[in-house]
């Protein structure tokens, strides 16, 4: 048995090895953001983090109409969507440098 291939390996485990931290920095480090999205020119704000957690929901007083429940319904939903789909976005923007250049079978 060769000894070289032996160490190629090891060096490759290493690599590996050093990439999943830093995935795992990166995943952390999403945690942490704080991501906004906004309905209605601003009238309901949903805050969520890298990990689509909802963490606040603003809505300003003006939005709220007793003989129109379902408008604040809507915008909340809006709201709620625009925030998870820039995390999406953020999430994606940050974990594909891990992938990028990698020919991963899918």
């Amino acid at each position: 048995m060769m000894r070289g291939g032996n160490g190629n390996m090891q060096n490759m485990m290493k690599q590996m090895q050093k990439m999943q931290k830093k995935m795992a920095e990166a995943q952390e480090e999403l945690g942490q953001q704080k991501i906004e999205g906004t309905a209605g020119g601003g009238m309901v704000t949903v805050v969520v983090t890298g990990h689509k957690e909802v963490v606040d929901v603003q809505i300003k007083p003006e939005a709220v109409d007793p003989d129109d429940v379902e408008m604040l319904q809507d915008l909340v939903l809006a709201a709620t969507n625009d925030a998870l789909k820039k995390a999406e976005e953020l999430t994606n923007n940050t974990m594909g440098q891990f992938t990028k250049g990698m020919n991963l079978p899918f």
